[in-house]
C-alpha cells in the first residue's frame, strides 16, 4: 500500500468540497470552449500547446512560493501528470470531438468507482455506506447516456470529416470510437488522480505548485510533438478568433481547474474527491443547447443522479446507519 490515511468519517470540510465543485464547473465550461475552437491540430498537439500555455501562466506564481517536497512526492506527481494529463487529456480531446461536451463529461463521471476501488486497495481509504451509494449514483449517470447519439457538428471544429450526409452507420461507428476514447480518458484520469493524491500524502507541495509540476511533466514528455507542427500561417482563419478561446479555455480548465483539483485531492480521500470532480455533466447540462445537444430524459435523469450522488458523497445528506 502507498499510504494509510485514516478513513473518512463525518461531513467533509467545506473548502475542498467547494474546490472540487468549482473545478468541475471550470472543466465543463472549458470543454465547451475547446470543442468550439477552430483548429486542424491533432488532439495530442492541441494538448501539448494547452499544457505549455498553462505552465507559462502558472510557473511565475509557483516559483515565488517556498518549495518543500519529498523526492517520492516529486516522482508520484510527475507520473500523475504523464498519465492523467499527457495521455488522459489527449484521449479526452479526441473523445470530445466525437461525442460532444456533455456526453464525454458524463462518461468521465465513471471515475469515482474506479478511483474508490483503487483507493481502498492502495491508500486504505474506505468510504462510508452513504458515500458508496453516492459514488454508485454518479456512476449510474454514465449508463444513462452512453447510448445517446452525439450532437451533430460537421467540420474541423468538431474533429469530424467535412462533407457527406452523416450516414447512420458512419455516425454510430464514430460514436463507438468516441466512447472507447472517453473510457480510456476516464482510466488515465482516475490513475492520475490517485497518483497525485499519493504524492500529496507523501509530503507534496502546495496545490498550485503540484498543478504546475504535473503540467510541466506532461509537457516535457510531449515535446517531440513540436516537430512538424504547422506554422500559424497554415492554420484555419480567422487566426485571431482562436487565441482568445484557447487562452480562456486554458485559464479555466487547465490552470484554475487543475489547481482546484489539487486542493480537493489534498483535502479529501481520493474516491470522494474524484466523485465531486466528476459532477461536470451537471454543470454542462445548461450549456448543451449551445452545441445543438438535446439532453432528453436520460440526460436530465443522469444529471439528477449525479447531483444526488454528490450530496451523499459530500455528507450533505445522511442515511440511517451511515
Amino acid at each position: 500500500m502507498i499510504a494509510t490515511p485514516p478513513p473518512s468519517r463525518g461531513p467533509l470540510s467545506a473548502a475542498p468540497v467547494a474546490a472540487a465543485l468549482a473545478a468541475a464547473f471550470c472543466w465543463a465550461f472549458s470543454s465547451l470552449l475547446w470543442r468550439r475552437l477552430p483548429t486542424s491540430l491533432s488532439a495530442a498537439r492541441l494538448n501539448l500547446l494547452k499544457n505549455l500555455l498553462a505552465v507559462a501562466l502558472l510557473l511565475p506564481l509557483a516559483l515565488v512560493m517556498p518549495w518543500q517536497m519529498a523526492p517520492r512526492s516529486l516522482v508520484l506527481l510527475a507520473l500523475s501528470g504523464v498519465l492523467g494529463i499527457a495521455l488522459g487529456d489527449t484521449l479526452f480531446f479526441a473523445a470530445l470531438r466525437r461525442l460532444g461536451t456533455r456526453r464525454t463529461l458524463t462518461i468521465d463521471a465513471g471515475g469515482p468507482a474506479v478511483t474508490s476501488l483503487a483507493g481502498v486497495a492502495l491508500l486504505g481509504e474506505v468510504p462510508r455506506p452513504a458515500q458508496w451509494l453516492g459514488i454508485a449514483l454518479i456512476t449510474l449517470a454514465v449508463l444513462l447516456v452512453v447510448h445517446q447519439r452525439a450532437p451533430r457538428q460537421d467540420g474541423p471544429e468538431a474533429g469530424l470529416p467535412t462533407g457527406g450526409d452523416g450516414a447512420g452507420g458512419a455516425l454510430a461507428s464514430n460514436d463507438g470510437l468516441g466512447v472507447a476514447l472517453a473510457l480510456g480518458a476516464l482510466a488515465c484520469g482516475s490513475g492520475g488522480a490517485l497518483l497525485a493524491r499519493a504524492g500529496l500524502l507523501a509530503g507534496g507541495p502546495e496545490p498550485l505548485q503540484a498543478a504546475t509540476l504535473r503540467l510541466a511533466a506532461a509537457a516535457l514528455v510531449m515535446l517531440p510533438l513540436l516537430v512538424g507542427l504547422p506554422r500559424a500561417a497554415q492554420g484555419p482563419r480567422p487566426a485571431g478568433r482562436r487565441w482568445p478561446l484557447a487562452l480562456a479555455a486554458t485559464l479555466l480548465g487547465t490552470s484554475a481547474g487543475i489547481a482546484l483539483q489539487q486542493t480537493a485531492l489534498a483535502g479529501l480521500p481520493g474516491g470522494l474527491a474524484v466523485a465531486l470532480l466528476s459532477t461536470a455533466p451537471v454543470m454542462a447540462l445548461p450549456l448543451a443547447a449551445l452545441e445543438g445537444d438535446r439532453p432528453g430524459w436520460r440526460g436530465v435523469l443522469a444529471a439528477a443522479a449525479a447531483l444526488a450522488g454528490v450530496s451523499l458523497v459530500a455528507g450533505l445528506v445522511g442515511l440511517p446507519g451511515a
